[in-house]
């Protein structure tokens, strides 16, 4: 049997938007998982501001990883790698992430992974439900994007499947709360509502669901524009908003069209497992419909828990334990942030060129780590 204590010991560093996320893992095994939110500072705007969740990234960042250090029980020093999401995401708030795992990285002489954060987010399954199956199917859905993935291997093959060619589903989740005046985020407050009205009482449309439409793509600017049309319908006429037959109808048509697509690519694909990761995989509706489909259809479902779903550094983590116990090549030095990271790249290797640590670097060790 292996020991854990052989298994690598990662840090990892999300900032792809307002949540400042330090995660530890040892292997596959979760040891600290701290997260400073700005949300409450974007909700009067109703949605991110990028300098805001910039400026909420600085501030957070260095109180969080020792947060983290003090929950994991363990020295930065011991530390086998640092990880951070490299892309996708907001630039500015990414920058900050890369800048901070740069410095940490550095001064402790230990390799940087600039890793991927949709892989990131197929990757944290593992430590609830162990080993990824490959391959795997990985349904994303969150406010950045509502995707479909194929993961033969999570550090090197990440294939799209298909992808949200206008608003993803987090998006249209957060635009219908603002127009039923629910508030920001929409996501939790429209499930809440939901679970109190008729997911059948309004015929919302379904997008891309025809013959003829692309079989793993999708589409939620018709169906937000739909519902907050017949929103307005009701009060120019006057007449009350039954706000929970809302929520649940609305909720019911992106959920339908979610779960439906993923088990139509796992068929296609001869996959038999399905992972589904992202903020919106915490709707109790989207858990509860995939699994009764995938069961249906012979296919295994994993869901993180609600928390390991939303945006974290754990799952950064995960991912840069598994690059360091694969054997990937590390990230340089100038790793930058790219805000638009494919996610055909689960990392950013680096040129194969050995880091070298001057005098100047070892004397800064000793100082801030002994």
């Amino acid at each position: 049997m292996t020991d854990m204590r052989d298994e690598p010991l990662v840090l990892g560093i999300e900032t792809s938007c307002d949540e400042t996320g330090v995660g530890i893992v040892r292997g596959t095994t979760l040891l600290a998982d701290a997260v400073a939110s700005s949300v409450d500072e974007h909700a009067r705007f109703g949605g991110v501001v990028p300098e805001v969740a910039s400026r909420a990234h600085l501030e957070a960042m260095v109180p969080t990883i020792n947060r983290a250090l003090e929950q994991a029980g363990v020295s930065a020093k011991d530390l086998d790698g640092v990880a951070v999401t490299a892309g996708p995401g907001l630039a500015g708030a990414l920058l900050v992430g890369v800048s901070a795992a740069k410095a940490y990285a550095y001064a402790l002489g230990k390799p940087l992974y600039g890793v991927n954060h949709l892989a990131s987010h197929i990757c944290v399954d593992q430590l609830e439900h162990g080993p990824l199956p490959e391959p795997t199917m990985a349904l994303l859905v969150s406010g950045g994007h509502s995707s479909l993935l194929l993961s033969t291997d999570i550090t090197s093959d990440v294939r799209p499947m298909g992808a949200t060619i206008d608003d993803a589903a987090g998006e249209a989740f957060d635009k219908i709360a603002r127009v039923l005046d629910l508030g920001f985020p929409g996501g939790p407050v429209i499930d809440r509502y939901a679970r109190e009205g008729d997911p059948e009482a309004i015929a919302f449309p379904r997008g891309l669901t025809g013959p003829r439409d692309p079989a793993y793509d999708f589409s939620f600017s018709g169906l937000k524009t739909a519902v907050a049309r017949w929103i307005e319908a009701r009060r120019a006429a006057g007449e009350e908003v039954p706000v929970r037959d809302v929520a649940a109808s609305f909720q019911e048509a992106v959920v339908d069209v979610l779960t439906r697509k993923a088990v139509r690519a796992c068929r296609d694909a001869g996959v038999d497992h399905l992972m589904i990761g992202g903020g919106v995989a915490a709707n109790s509706r989207l858990r509860a419909l995939a699994q009764e489909r995938c069961e249906a259809a012979g296919i295994r479902l994993r869901v993180p828990r609600p928390k390991l779903c939303t945006d974290n550094g754990a799952m950064v983590a995960a991912l840069g334990a598994e690059m360091v116990s694969r054997g990937r090549a590390a990230s340089d030095w100038d790793l930058s942030a790219d805000s638009s990271l494919p996610v055909t790249d689960p990392h950013v290797p680096g040129t194969g060129h050995e880091h070298t640590h001057d005098h100047v670097h070892e004397v800064s060790k000793e100082n801030l780590y002994s």
